[in-house]
């Protein structure tokens, strides 16, 4: 069965941002006086805050009003302080366009909020191409539950088997998963080879995807 569709990750994917965010939590956590050192929180990104904040505090969640508070601060942040050092992968437009010239159908599914996601795309020099997006708010939880894979399937009217994933984090390979979605990962979110095993193709950046296009899961010939 050829490959009809992909699903988009933007975080660690089409932008370099994993380390900005996790400058964005060790922040915030200090400031609610909980002192989380940049080791803990960075091999986490690519999880959403309803996840990462008990994996991080165990008392806490996403939920109470402190957790809350604390994501709320995150963004805050992330606008106002964090934003101007995010910059674009290599690559990032031209494989959108390569993939649209294939005729694959693109779906985004984020697990930012549609505000952080509508910045992401305009960093990423996309905002003019990706109209279908599935965020936060189209998500009961966040990666690695498979709810946001689910939510742009829906959205994309699209089955799991003709479609893959471009994701950086195995956080994203475990959402996919989940939602019977195979994933291609870059390793310009920061994730070794061993974290992202779970993978069906490994690249470096949408600019190496691109260059091997052809003999990539991407190749509108290949039979998935």
């Amino acid at each position: 069965m050829a490959l009809q569709g992909v699903i988009l990750d933007i975080d660690g994917t089409l932008v370099l941002s994993n380390d900005v965010h996790a400058n964005t939590w060790v922040e915030a956590f200090a400031a609610h006086g909980l002192e989380i050192l940049f080791e803990t929180v960075r091999p986490l990104m690519g999880m959403g805050g309803d996840q990462l904040i008990p994996k991080v505090v165990p008392e806490l969640n996403g939920e109470e009003e402190i957790g809350k508070a604390i994501a709320e601060l995150r963004k805050e942040l992330l606008f106002d302080k964090f934003i101007p050092q995010i910059t674009t992968a290599n690559g990032s437009r031209e494989l959108i366009l390569k993939m649209q010239e294939s005729g694959l159908h693109l779906v985004v599914a984020s697990s930012a909020s549609s505000e952080e996601l509508e910045i992401m795309l305009k960093i990423a020099q996309v905002d003019d191409l990706l109209s279908e997006v599935t965020t936060s708010d189209d998500a009961e939880a966040s990666k690695p539950a498979p709810d946001i894979v689910q939510a742009a399937l829906n959205k994309g009217q699209m089955t799991p088997d003709k479609v893959v994933m471009l994701g950086d984090s195995p956080y994203d390979i475990k959402s996919a998963g989940k939602a019977g979605v195979s994933v291609i990962a870059l390793r310009c979110g920061g994730f070794s080879d061993e974290q992202l095993s779970g993978a069906i193709a490994i690249y470096d950046d949408p600019k190496d995807l691109l260059q091997h296009y052809d003999s990539s899961p991407l190749d509108p010939n290949l039979e998935l």
